[in-house]
């Protein structure tokens, strides 16, 4: 019999997926993990792997976010009825809580009502992260379950940071206001980061870099964030695999007078055709962008450098909140994953700040190959460089497990 201990349940729902994992929050060795996806349509399929086995996966055609957990109890932990039975808590990542939360929160009726308040500000996120805790609530119900919110980590931010020049009343009466994303993400790197440097988090002044599909940098200032480049939605800030990142808004007026564009067609192109995609013109997947780089395609090779130049300001301006830096570090799909963008971001800063690759550890330094994380800085740096593999998951596992 296998003695799990107490285990945390994390869900994170998209809108036709869910994503899961049952995990020690001490250590976060994980013991299931798997994905719902398609949910909703005839195709829709659920895989899942217990740790040291195979991957599996099953048809669950029609099935929605309830019918998906379903079949994850009666289906898949009824395999493994200790594992099931280890489970205490369950915590829900939600992408936006508005100015509301700053910290996890015990689900009930008024944080679900808080939720969808703010669906304005994340109206794919959280109508899903809504079904997932209604539908997780009913297949668990004798244990606490808690939210995570990636706004939540950025609400330490100061009003110069979060504060848009528009008439005081959209700030009053609309909230709008500069958010961010990730929180979870640069809270963790900012946690780990201080470990790897064998020093406190709070005397620690990191600049995250959370790079996936959508990325974000922040600057974290003793474990506390002073500034982060997404706004009041993910669209801000760094280019991103499909998304424009900052530009200017008078781009918008451009393509409704000039094309006769609606708004929403412009914030479809803003979110889902432009970015590296639009740039390279082959992908939003760094991979295939990154091969023809090296093959020499001019296209790709315009979209790396717009994108580590725009990373490259975003770290230059984040001396101004944080003052003294002690390290940048690189997380997420690309972070991780990809010794290319990291090499031609760091040159950009090398000459202003003295910023110095090793490029023999940058190289290791890749997620896939089970680099576990740490420094790929010369000693002669002035700012240590590292990259950390991110773990959302573990962080909201912990949470969860602070309210058990």
């Amino acid at each position: 019999m296998a003695n799990y201990g107490k285990t945390a349940l994390v869900i994170n729902c998209g809108s036709s997926s869910v994503k899961f994992a049952i995990l020690n929050p001490t250590d976060g060795h994980v013991f299931l993990n798997g994905l719902a996806e398609a949910l909703g349509l005839p195709s829709a399929e659920i895989s899942w792997k217990f740790a040291g086995g195979e991957k599996e996966k099953a048809t669950i055609a029609g099935a929605d976010h309830s019918k998906a957990l379903e079949y994850l109890v009666k289906n898949i932990l009824s395999k493994d009825p200790e594992l099931l039975s280890s489970i205490v808590c369950c915590g829900h990542r939600i992408v936006q809580g508005g100015d509301i939360y700053s910290e996890p929160t015990l689900v009930n009726d008024e944080v679900e009502a808080n939720i969808a308040k703010v669906i304005p500000f994340a109206p794919l996120h959280n109508p899903a992260h809504l079904l997932g805790i209604k539908a997780a609530r009913a297949s668990f119900p004798s244990i606490p379950h808690v939210t995570v919110f990636d706004t939540a980590f950025h609400m330490t931010m100061p009003p110069r940071a979060y504060r848009f020049a528009i008439p005081k009343e959209y700030y009053t009466d609309l909230h709008l206001r500069r958010y961010g994303a990730h929180g979870t993400s640069h809270q963790f790197l900012a946690i780990e980061t201080a470990k790897a440097l064998g020093k406190k988090t709070e005397e620690v002044n990191v600049i995250t870099c959370h790079l996936g599909n959508g990325a974000s940098v922040s600057a974290c200032k003793g474990g506390k964030c002073m500034d982060t480049s997404m706004g009041l939605t993910p669209l801000d800030g760094l280019v991103m695999g499909t998304r424009s990142g900052s530009l200017d808004p008078s781009v918008v007026f451009f393509l409704c007078d000039r094309l006769k564009m609606t708004p929403e067609e412009v914030k479809d192109v803003l979110n889902k055709k432009s970015g590296v995609l639009a740039l390279s013109g082959i992908s939003s997947d760094m991979r295939p962008v990154e091969q023809e780089y090296h093959n020499g395609n001019e296209d790709c090779k315009l979209a790396l450098d717009v994108y580590a130049y725009r990373l490259a300001k975003f770290i230059a301006s984040y001396y101004i909140p944080l003052g003294r830096v002690d390290a940048i570090t690189f997380a997420g799909g690309i972070g991780e994953n990809s010794n290319l963008v990291r090499r031609l971001t760091c040159q950009l800063l090398k000459e202003p700040f003295g910023i110095e690759l090793d490029d023999a550890l940058n190289d290791k330094a890749l997620g896939f190959k089970g680099f576990e994380g740490g420094v790929i800085s010369t000693p002669a740096s002035k700012v240590k460089v590292l990259m950390i593999p991110t773990n959302e998951e573990l962080m909201i596992a912990r949470a969860a497990m602070s309210f058990v």
